[in-house]
Formats: C-alpha cells, structure tokens, sequence
C-alpha cells in the first residue's frame, strides 16, 4: 500500500510545474527528489516498527475440540502383511537331528544343533544337579546378587577354552553382540561394518549412535577401499579422537560365508582399527579343536580385540559370552546393557555350557564328523535345480538363492517358502527360509537355510538332497 501510494505521488509531483525546478537551499529540488526523500523515510520507519506479535490467549474448547478431530495419529506398526501373520511350523520334541511336528516324526535342518549335543545325557544330568542345588532362575542381575558360582566357573572355562585372560556371560544371545557393541562405541565413533550382518549386530549399531559404514559383503577390497577413504578424510582435515571398529561374522548367519580373517586383521593393524567378530557360528565348528575362526587361519586370538558368541548352537545352551582381555570384560561389567539390566543366566545353562565344552575337549571327533556331513551335504546340493550355493564349503549354514530372481527379496520369500511347506508335508523333512523383519537392513538375497549337525546320518542328508531336487524342480517348473 505504501509504495502505491508514493508511485501515485510521484506521478503528481512529476507533472506539477509549481515544484519543477525550485531551489532550496542551494540545491535543486524536482520530483523524483521528493519521492525518494520519502522513500527513505517510509523504509526507516517500517524498520523501526516492532514486528507482529498474535494475540496470545489459551485455545477455546472449540478450537481444541477442531484440532483433536484434525489429528490423524501415526500408526503404532506398519500394516500387518501376509508375511507378517506367518507362522512357523510348532515342534512338539527336543529340537535335535529328528523332532516331531503335527504329530509326525521329521528330519530336522533348521536348528544349530552343530554338535549333536542336544539332549546329551551328560549334558542333562549336569543341568539335573544344577536344578536340585540352585533352582530355576537367579532371579537378579549379575551385579545385584544374581552372580552364582557357576557363573564364575562358565567364564573361567569359556576363557581357558578360548585362550584368552577373561570372558562374560550374557543371559541372552541376541543381546551379547548388541550390547557389547554400544558399551565400546558412542556418538562420534567410526564403525566399519559388513552389509550382511544378522539382526543382533545390527541393532549394536543402531544402539551405539555412531557413525556406521558398511561395505560390501564379505568383500576385502571394499572393506580396503573404504578404509582408505577414510584415512583421506583424516589427512585433509583434522578431526578429534575417537574410537573406531570393524565388525564381521566368523560366519556369516544370512549366507554361510566365512570371513577371511587374514585380511580383516592385516587391513585392521595397517589402519590402526580394532576389530569385533562375532563367532555364533563357528565355535565348536572351525579349526581342529573348534576353536573357532582364530585358530581356522592360525591367528593368536590376542589380534582380535572382541570375539562375541552365541551359547545356543554348538553348545546346545543358550545366552552368550565376550571374550578378550581383562579390560574389555571389566568394562562391561559397568556399561554392557545386557549384562547390567537383565536377570543373570540360569545356573543350569551355565552348567550345560560347562558340561558340551568338557564333551568337546574330550571329544574331537565331533568336528570332523560335522566336516564330513558338511562336505557330503555340499557335494549333493550342488546340482539342485534353479539354485546355487552361496556358503563357504566349510560352513555349518548352507544357504542356497535362487539362480534367477522372480524380482524383490518377498517375491523370492514366497517361492522359497512354497517349497519348504512341500518338503515338509511331502518329504517329512524341516527346512528353513531366510526371513528378515521389516527392521533388518540386511542386504543378502533370500534362499533357503540347511543347518547341519553332526549327529545327522549319512542317509538323512542323501534323503534331504535327493527330495529337494524333486520338489525344487516341481515348483519352479524346471
């Protein structure tokens, strides 16, 4: 409004010969001299105006009432999918090499039961004397009376057996890696961390809010080169300290493949990182006492700073246990989350722990039985129909992706799964596929997991081989 109205003044005073050429002053005074001069004067006082405040006053019911009715709420979850309501096969008997399902007795190779042990009579009557003496639970965290003895005896073993000064117990495997994880690293911290890890580390990640890279799956010269980005990065400006990790899988859960560990601590000790590996699944499956992956490549278990396992596969237990220095286990003592926060392990588990490490140490066989099911696994899968093998020859996991994708990681879930209910209802032969909740950012193609064990007889992995071929071949239409 303002400036329409100075327009329309300089207009008149443009054309009004009475000003047009006047003195004042000694200076000559003609219309455009006047509309600036009020310009000048207008912007300085829309300057000096305080700017709008809206009436400040409570919201009348009404206008509550409006917005209420206004407010559409973010739902609590995502809508609930097919894949979602899906519901696994119920077993109805010890999870061993054969269980029950719908009443029928079927070959089992979905649990990572990898030694045999479960239902170990030595292991059972272990777990009988632990119950009798300390009861069920422990009913507290290990730092508010829930330590026992046993709990003592289990890390002292566990250490003793890994080769390194201590060890800590978890009372839940999954949350072993992901509180380790965030008891070392915080906001500003650097992890370096493979694209296929499983879920548990996964949320290590998420919960320690650093900053986290991933490199391409179990790909050393990714995992170089992103590393020497990195060391760009420091060179061309400089940044305060902080903490930095890789973090791998011996074995890897989504895809049975190995981590070259020769590398990842060749790569660590060049730029100056520290490395976490998970050994969920290769204690009691790799090297020649089972050792795990450190004695695998004949690597002094001191070059890795972490090592976190799960105790419910070879061991045929359940929580987890970190192993490495004293520093490292005293650490978390004070920051693991899972250790702190939850109800120690039942002393009967730490028992069981106990008893499959003896049977190990006593029994080293086992491993080379598991090998020679694994190797005569592989060998008879290697020519299903419309599949390939994506595992490491060595690992107690196969996992075997279409060849061809039907177009997105739930379309190729839905033709895997058809299978596996064929092979079960069909064949009597329990199979798993590699489903993943919408959270996991995992980015590992789909495929069907075989999960052997050592107490598997040759005749029941000929029979699984044998009948996956037919139904594959049937379903895919090959």
């Amino acid at each position: 409004m303002m400036i329409g109205v100075l327009t329309e003044l300089k207009e008149l005073l443009s054309g009004d010969a009475s000003l047009a050429g006047a003195v004042v002053f000694g200076v000559r005074i003609d219309g455009h001299f006047v509309v600036e001069a009020l310009l000048v004067v207008a912007i300085i006082f829309l300057l000096l105006q305080k700017s709008y405040q809206p009436e400040k006053r409570p919201l009348t019911k009404q206008e509550i009432d409006q917005l209420c009715g206004e407010w559409v709420p973010e739902p609590l979850h995502p809508p609930v999918t097919e894949e979602m309501e899906f519901e696994g096969p119920v077993l109805e008997s010890a999870a061993g090499p054969w269980t029950i399902v719908n009443g029928e007795e079927v070959i089992n190779f979905t649990t990572a039961n990898y030694l045999g042990l479960m239902g170990n009579k030595v292991i059972m009557e272990a777990c009988k004397v632990a119950l009798n003496k300390y009861g069920v639970g422990s009913c507290g965290p290990r730092a508010f009376y829930g330590t026992i003895d046993v709990h003592l005896d289990c890390e002292n073993k566990i250490s003793k057996f890994m080769g390194t000064p201590d060890s800590i117990l978890y009372s839940y495997g999954l949350a072993t890696a992901a509180s380790a994880i965030p008891a070392f690293c915080k906001r500003g911290d650097l992890i370096l961390a493979d694209e296929g890890v499983h879920w548990a580390i996964q949320n290590g990640l998420y919960l320690s809010r650093s900053t986290v890279k991933t490199f391409k799956h179990n790909n050393m010269l990714a995992l170089e080169a992103l590393l020497e980005e990195v060391h760009r990065e420091d060179q061309s400006r400089r940044k305060a300290l902080n903490r930095r990790f890789i973090v791998v899988e011996a074995v890897y859960q989504n895809s049975g493949q190995m981590a070259p560990l020769d590398d990842v601590i060749r790569l660590k000790e060049k730029y100056k990182f520290r490395v976490l590996v998970d050994e969920s699944n290769s204690i009691g499956v790799l090297g020649k006492t089972g050792r795990g992956l450190t004695e695998h490549f004949g690597i002094s278990v001191e070059r890795v700073d972490i090592i976190t396992a799960a105790m419910g596969h070879a061991f045929a237990s359940a929580g987890g246990f970190c192993t490495g220095s004293a520093k490292v286990v005293d650490h978390q003592r004070l920051s693991g989350a899972g250790y702190c926060f939850s109800a120690s392990l039942p002393p009967y588990l730490a028992s069981a722990v106990i008893a499959a490490v003896d049977i190990l140490e006593e029994n080293p066989g086992l491993i080379a039985q598991l090998q020679n099911n694994i190797a005569i696994l592989q060998k008879a899968l290697a020519d299903v129909p419309g599949f390939l093998i994506a595992s490491h020859p060595l690992s107690p996991i196969i996992v075997l992706q279409l060849k061809v994708s039907y177009g997105s990681f739930k379309d190729d879930c839905r033709v895997l799964q058809r299978i596996v209910d064929l092979m079960l209802v069909e064949e009597s032969i329990l199979l798993a596929v590699t489903k993943r909740s919408e959270l996991d950012k995992c980015k590992i193609p789909a495929g069907i997991r075989v999960s052997i064990s050592a107490a598997h007889m040759e005749m029941d992995l000929m029979s699984m081989a044998s009948s996956l071929k037919k139904v594959a071949a049937s379903v895919l239409e090959i």
